[in-house]
């Protein structure tokens, strides 16, 4: 695939990731403990590992989550997002890369999931000072694998599309 068409649809994928990012901050959850996201992002996040790699999922990471504090969230957002997206990607690149055969779709993102609220809730303390926000990280956890199983669900059913799709790129064939 070449460079340029590489950064077309790396360029589409931040802009999606991006577009379900400011899509979840502003759909209003009932949720009685802050933190609980959905997560709609990482499906773009997982894609982009699955068909890229970790270096371009890092950088789709990174750009999402710079670009959204900027369209809201502020610096404190920026920090929990980046580390809870950041860790997360490379525990589900390392799961996808080394241990796929073990590991599904759905148990892949949960970990994924996991490990971004862990993430988060780490930076959390440290900047806040106050180690006492891990007593939040039980219920976080709950709503990780919840909504890990479901995000890794919607990825699974998009993978076989997307392989054609991403074939055909790169073979330069016409899609139509």
């Amino acid at each position: 695939m070449s460079k340029t068409r590489k950064l077309a649809l790396l360029s589409i994928l931040l802009s999606l990731a991006l577009a379900l990012h400011i899509f979840e901050r502003n759909l209003p959850l009932p949720m009685a403990v802050p933190g609980i996201k959905l997560g709609l992002a990482n499906i773009i996040t997982f894609l982009t590992i699955i068909f890229f790699g970790f270096r371009e999922a890092a950088l789709v990471v990174f750009m999402r989550t710079f670009l959204g504090s900027m369209f809201g969230g502020g610096l404190l957002s920026f920090c929990f997002s980046l580390v809870g997206g950041l860790l997360s990607t490379i525990i589900m690149t390392i799961l996808y890369k080394k241990f796929f055969k073990y590991f599904s779709i759905p148990a892949i993102s949960i970990s994924g999931a996991i490990f971004h609220n862990i993430g988060q809730i780490t930076v959390a303390s440290l900047i806040m000072e106050n180690f006492n926000l891990f007593y939040y990280l039980p219920v976080l956890l709950v709503s990780g694998i919840i909504t890990g199983f479901f995000i890794g669900l919607i990825v699974k059913l998009l993978v076989k599309p997307l392989e054609c799709f991403f074939q055909a790129i790169q073979t330069e064939k016409t899609l139509i």
